[in-house]
C-alpha cells in the first residue's frame, strides 16, 4: 500500500471523511460524471483514474488527425487534468490504472503506471467507465510491425511516424465500419491508394444492403479498391518489408500498413473480476440510474448494455453522444436525483470522400432480427435543396414505421448534401414516439439553398401516410421475381430505352389518361418510375378506375440499388 493512496482515503482522526466518488476511465463517459457532479455537488471529493495520457480527448477526430485534416494534437484535447482541477476541483489521475475492486469493503487497488507503485483507495460511490477496446482477431499476423489499430491519441501518432518513416503508399483498412471507412477517407488524403476488407457482403453493416449500395459505388468511383464479403485469414511479412493482408478467398493483398477496424468490444474485465453481472451482450448490466448490481457501483459508456428503444433489446452502443448521456445520468444519481436513462436509438452519421451516410433507429434486417413483422417502409430520392435553385444534390433516404400506427421505427440516409440535418429531424421525432403524420406536418426551414417547401421530411411523412391510408398501396420487391403481376413503367420512353425491370412494360404517365384501357384489368400491376412520384400519380388515376394497382417505392433508383446489392434479380 503507497503512502500517498492512503494520505487520500484515511481522515485525520475525529474529522468526518468527504463522501467520496471514484471514477474509473475518463474520455466520454466518466469525464461528463465528474464534471457533471461537481456541478451538483461541491461537498464530495472526486477522483478520476485514466490509464491513459489524456482524461478526456475526442477519438472521434482521432482519424482526421492521421489525415492532417486536423494538424495539431493538442486541438484533439478536450480538457486537462489541470482544466478538471482548477475549474472543477476534480482530482485526475492520468496513467493510473485500477487493478481490483474489493467491493465488500469498497476499496480499489490501483497501480502507477509512471512509477510501479501500487496502493489502495476507499469510495462511498465508484463509476466504471472503461470504455472499449478495438478487436485484435487470434489470427498470424496482427502483431507485426506496421499494423495498427485507432483508438487513442498515442495510436495516431504511431501510424504518423510510420506513414512518413516507411514512405508509405499503401494501405489496406480491414473493417468497412465507421472507424474503417473514416480512416479510409484520411489514408486517400494523405494520398495513399487504399484497399477495404470486409467480412460482410455490404460496407457500413448498420444500414441495411440496398442503402449501402451507393457508398461502394461512390468510393470505387474515388479509386478505393472494395474487397466485399471475404473476411481476414492472416497477415504476412513480405519480402520486401512490406505486408501482406491474406483474405479468407486467397486474395493477396500487398500493403505499407494495415488499419484494423473489425470492432471494438467492452472493456470488462474489472467489473467481471469483481462480479458484477455482465449481460447477453458482454456489456455490464445497469439499470435506468445507470447503477450496477451493486447499490455502490454505477458504469457508463462503451462498455455497458442498455435497451434499444425501437425493439426493446439490450445493445452495447459504443457511441459518444450515449456515453456522455448517461455520465451525466449517473453523476444525477449520485447526487440524488431523479434521473433515468431512456435507452438509445443508435443515431449516427460518417462522411467519406464527400458522401454521408446517417440513419436512426432500427433498420429493417434489425427489425425482422428481433421478430417485429408489422412495418412498412418507403423509399425516396429527392433533392437536398430545391430543384429549381443550382446544385441540388440527391439524396436517398428509406423510412421505416409501424404498421397500423404510423410509428417511426427508423430511418437511413445517403447523399452529399443535406443528408444529417434530415436524420436528426426523425431522430428528434422518434425520441417523442413521433408518427410519419408527425413529420408529414413538421414546420422546417425552408429557402431555395436550404430545402424546399415541401422538405425531404415532410415528403418522407407524406409518403408513408399515403401507405397507411391506402392511398399508395406499395408492393414488396422482394416478391418482384415471384410475382404474376404486371410491371408498368410510367416514364418516358427514352428513359424506359436506357434502363429497366425486367418484362416491366411502358406507358408513359403523360398517355396513360388516353392509352389505361390498354392494360389488363384483371391483373394486378406494379407500377414504377425513376423515384416513386409519377409511379404514384399514376396509381391514384388507375385505382379511381378499378384497376388494383401498387407503388415498387423509390421507383427504379431503388431497384438498381437492389439489384446492386443482391436483394432483387
Amino acid at each position: 500500500m503507497s503512502r500517498h493512496a492512503l494520505s487520500q482515503s484515511t481522515p485525520a482522526r475525529g474529522v468526518a471523511a468527504p463522501r467520496r466518488v471514484l471514477i474509473v476511465g475518463g474520455v466520454a463517459g466518466g469525464a461528463s460524471c465528474a464534471a457533471r457532479l461537481r456541478r451538483l455537488d461541491e461537498s464530495v471529493e472526486i477522483v478520476v483514474f485514466e490509464r491513459g495520457p489524456h482524461v478526456s480527448f475526442a477519438n472521434c477526430g482521432l482519424p482526421y488527425y492521421v489525415g492532417n485534416v486536423i494538424a495539431d494534437e493538442r486541438s484533439l484535447l478536450v480538457a486537462s487534468r489541470e482544466m478538471f482541477r482548477t475549474r472543477f476541483n476534480v482530482d485526475v489521475r492520468t496513467e493510473t490504472e485500477v487493478t481490483h475492486i474489493d467491493r465488500r469493503r469498497r476499496l480499489i487497488s490501483v497501480r502507477d503506471g509512471r512509477s510501479g507503485n501500487e496502493g489502495v483507495e476507499r469510495y462511498d460511490a465508484l463509476v466504471l467507465s472503461p470504455g472499449a477496446a478495438p478487436v485484435r482477431p487470434p489470427l498470424p499476423g496482427v502483431d507485426l510491425p506496421g499494423v495498427f489499430a485507432v483508438r487513442t491519441i498515442p495510436d495516431t501518432r504511431r501510424i504518423r511516424s510510420w506513414i512518413a518513416e516507411q514512405q508509405a503508399t499503401r494501405a489496406v483498412v480491414v473493417g468497412g465500419g465507421f472507424i474503417g471507412l473514416e480512416m479510409v477517407e484520411n489514408l486517400v488524403q494523405r494520398t495513399l491508394a487504399v484497399t477495404v476488407l470486409e467480412k460482410l457482403p455490404q460496407l457500413m453493416p448498420p444500414l441495411d444492403p440496398e442503402m449501402a449500395t451507393a457508398l461502394s459505388e461512390h468510393l470505387g468511383a474515388r479509386g478505393v479498391r472494395l474487397h466485399l464479403g471475404d473476411g481476414l485469414a492472416q497477415i504476412e511479412a513480405g519480402d520486401g518489408g512490406d505486408l501482406i493482408v491474406v483474405a479468407e478467398s486467397g486474395a493477396r493483398l500487398p500493403a505499407d500498413l494495415v488499419i484494423l477496424a473489425i470492432g471494438v468490444k467492452p472493456e470488462t474485465a474489472l467489473a467481471k473480476t469483481a462480479g458484477l453481472p455482465l449481460g447477453p451482450r458482454g456489456g455490464i448490466v445497469v439499470d435506468a440510474q445507470m447503477r450496477t448490481a451493486d447499490p455502490h457501483i454505477w458504469a457508463v459508456g462503451d462498455a455497458v448494455e442498455v435497451p434499444d428503444i425501437l425493439t426493446g433489446q439490450e445493445t452495447v452502443l459504443p457511441l459518444a453522444g450515449p456515453a456522455n448521456r448517461q455520465g451525466r445520468v449517473a453523476a444525477e444519481a449520485i447526487a440524488g436525483r431523479a434521473t433515468r436513462f431512456r435507452g438509445v436509438q443508435a443515431t449516427a452519421v460518417v462522411g467519406v470522400l464527400g458522401l454521408t451516410v446517417a440513419s436512426t433507429g432500427a433498420s429493417e434486417k434489425g427489425l425482422r432480427r428481433a421478430g417485429v413483422e408489422q412495418f412498412e417502409k418507403v423509399y425516396l430520392h429527392p433533392g437536398h435543396h430545391a430543384g429549381y435553385y443550382p446544385g441540388a444534390q440527391p439524396i436517398h433516404l428509406k423510412l421505416l414505421f409501424s404498421v397500423p400506427d404510423g410509428r417511426i421505427l427508423g430511418a437511413q440516409a445517403v447523399g452529399a448534401a443535406g443528408v444529417e440535418k434530415r436524420i436528426d429531424v426523425i431522430a428528434t421525432a422518434m425520441q417523442f414516439r413521433g408518427t410519419v403524420h408527425d413529420l408529414a406536418e413538421a414546420e422546417l426551414c425552408y429557402a431555395p439553398q436550404y430545402g424546399a417547401a415541401k422538405d425531404p421530411v415532410n415528403v418522407a411523412g407524406m409518403l408513408a401516410a399515403n401507405v397507411l391510408a391506402g392511398d399508395m398501396p406499395v408492393a414488396a420487391w422482394s416478391g418482384l421475381a415471384r410475382t404474376d403481376a404486371v410491371v408498368l413503367d410510367v416514364r418516358e420512353p427514352d428513359e424506359f430505352a436506357a434502363g429497366h425491370i425486367p418484362r416491366a412494360i411502358n406507358l408513359p404517365l403523360s398517355q396513360l389518361r388516353s392509352r389505361y384501357g390498354e392494360l389488363p384489368p384483371d391483373r394486378e400491376l406494379y407500377v414504377c418510375c425513376e423515384v416513386g412520384q409519377r409511379a404514384y400519380y399514376a396509381i391514384r388515376f388507375l385505382t379511381q378506375r378499378g384497376y388494383r394497382a401498387r407503388n415498387l417505392s423509390g421507383g427504379y433508383t431503388t431497384y438498381k440499388a437492389l439489384r446492386a446489392s443482391g436483394l432483387t434479380p
